[in-house]
């Protein structure tokens, strides 16, 4: 077990109507004017945002709005909401919406209380020093980015995906009406269902010798969210089930399922994010596609962890050797992915890259040759592509 530390100060407002509380939640921050930053129009069609903004004018708080968030957030509209949040003197960010809303706001957040390009933070060329306040109204359970110190945005010049770290960023609240994630299509909640699940399988596929209780809860999460998908597939308005997997969301990336570890791979999220930048896929259904080959790529130099992911799991009788029961394990999981109609390929997902793109995908991925991505088996360029192609 490694030495850790745990930090959550998010706090969190769980259930039914919470949407209503906003503006008596940011009243207490003292600030003087908020800017409300969403996506596309459901959010107005469905009338959540007028109940947020009547929410912050009952409570005497001046606000202005900026849409258009799109899935695999852009940095250009985050550069305009820099200058308007700058123009407009505000001092607060609510995010109404899924993770690219609210990593869209804590870049904007960055932009505003840092000197210099926000990107320079994405490419790893310093570090932030500080970040406007951040509060969210969750829209979709996936990211987890409402209680994460984590925000990944788009470059549209060269389509670059790029993810920052930072506690500066973690928002002071979250609200959490499972209500509202009820009129998602099928395909955004299984995949985010899917994100759920691989932030905990990166943090509990690694290289050490991982807390009993840590590994508990990690594995009972994952089953928790598979139960629960195969329940909403079937009854997409059933609020435990909402419940179940909006509350494993923020629990599965707000750092509990890595505790005493290594802090986990992270290998499948880096392959999927060129993925998502070259062709604007859905992130949970990304990493669905490519999870099967990286894992059969690495197994060999971690089968006992992988026989223990298929037997504590995905619930497979140990046979054999350790890698004969792992290999039924990443089996079993992606029997999974399809019986919620996710994707285990790239044409599953509806991609088919041609050679020079799945290179162009493994040279971004390793920085142009400049790092390597994993811990179960440190992987280099060539590594990448090769996955690339076992995932076709």
């Amino acid at each position: 077990m490694n030495n850790f530390e745990y930090y959550t100060p998010t706090k969190v407002v769980f259930g039914k109507g919470t949407e209503l509380e906003t503006g008596a939640l940011i009243q207490g921050y003292g600030c003087k004017k908020v800017l409300v930053h969403y996506g596309g129009g459901s959010v107005k069609r469905s009338g959540l945002l007028d109940r947020i903004c009547q929410s912050l004018e009952s409570s005497g708080i001046a606000y202005i709005t900026l849409g258009g968030v799109v899935p695999n957030p852009h940095l250009s509209l985050v550069y305009e909401g820099i200058e308007l949040c700058k123009k407009e003197g505000v001092d607060f960010i609510l995010a109404v919406g899924g993770g690219s809303v609210i990593d869209s706001a804590k870049a904007i957040g960055y932009g505003v209380t840092n000197p210099g390009d926000v990107w320079d933070f994405y490419e790893k060329k310093r570090e932030a020093e500080a970040c406007l306040p951040v509060g969210t109204v969750l829209t979709i359970a996936a990211a987890g980015s409402e209680m994460s110190d984590s925000s990944v945005i788009t470059k549209e010049d060269g389509w670059i995906k790029r993810g920052y770290s930072s506690n500066f960023s973690r928002p002071k609240f979250s609200v959490m009406n499972p209500e509202l994630t009820m009129t998602l299509p099928e395909y955004q909640t299984m995949s985010g269902c899917v994100d759920i699940m691989m932030h905990t399988m990166e943090r509990y596929l690694n290289r050490v010798d991982n807390m009993e209780l840590t590994d508990g809860i990690s594995e009972h999460l994952i089953r928790t969210v598979m139960k629960n998908a195969q329940i909403l597939l079937n009854e997409p308005k059933n609020y435990e089930a909402r419940a179940e997997v909006m509350w494993a969301g923020s629990l599965s990336h707000n750092g509990l399922t890595g505790c005493g570890t290594d802090g986990g791979d992270w290998a499948t999220h880096q392959i999927e994010h060129e993925l998502g930048g070259m062709f604007d896929v859905a992130h949970g259904a990304g990493l669905a596609a490519v999870w099967g080959s990286w894992a059969r790529y690495v197994v060999s130099e971690r089968p006992e962890r992988f026989a223990q992911f298929a037997i504590n799991i995905m619930g497979v009788e140990a046979s054999g050797s350790d890698m004969e029961t792992a290999l039924k394990g990443i089996e079993a999981m992606e029997n999974f992915y399809r019986s919620v109609n996710m994707p285990t390929s790239l044409k599953e997902l509806g991609v088919e890259p041609t050679e020079d793109q799945l290179k162009e995908m493994a040279e971004k991925c390793s920085y142009w040759g400049k790092r390597t991505i994993g811990c179960v088996k440190v992987l280099d360029g060539e590594d990448i592509y090769r996955i690339y192609q076992d995932a076709k």
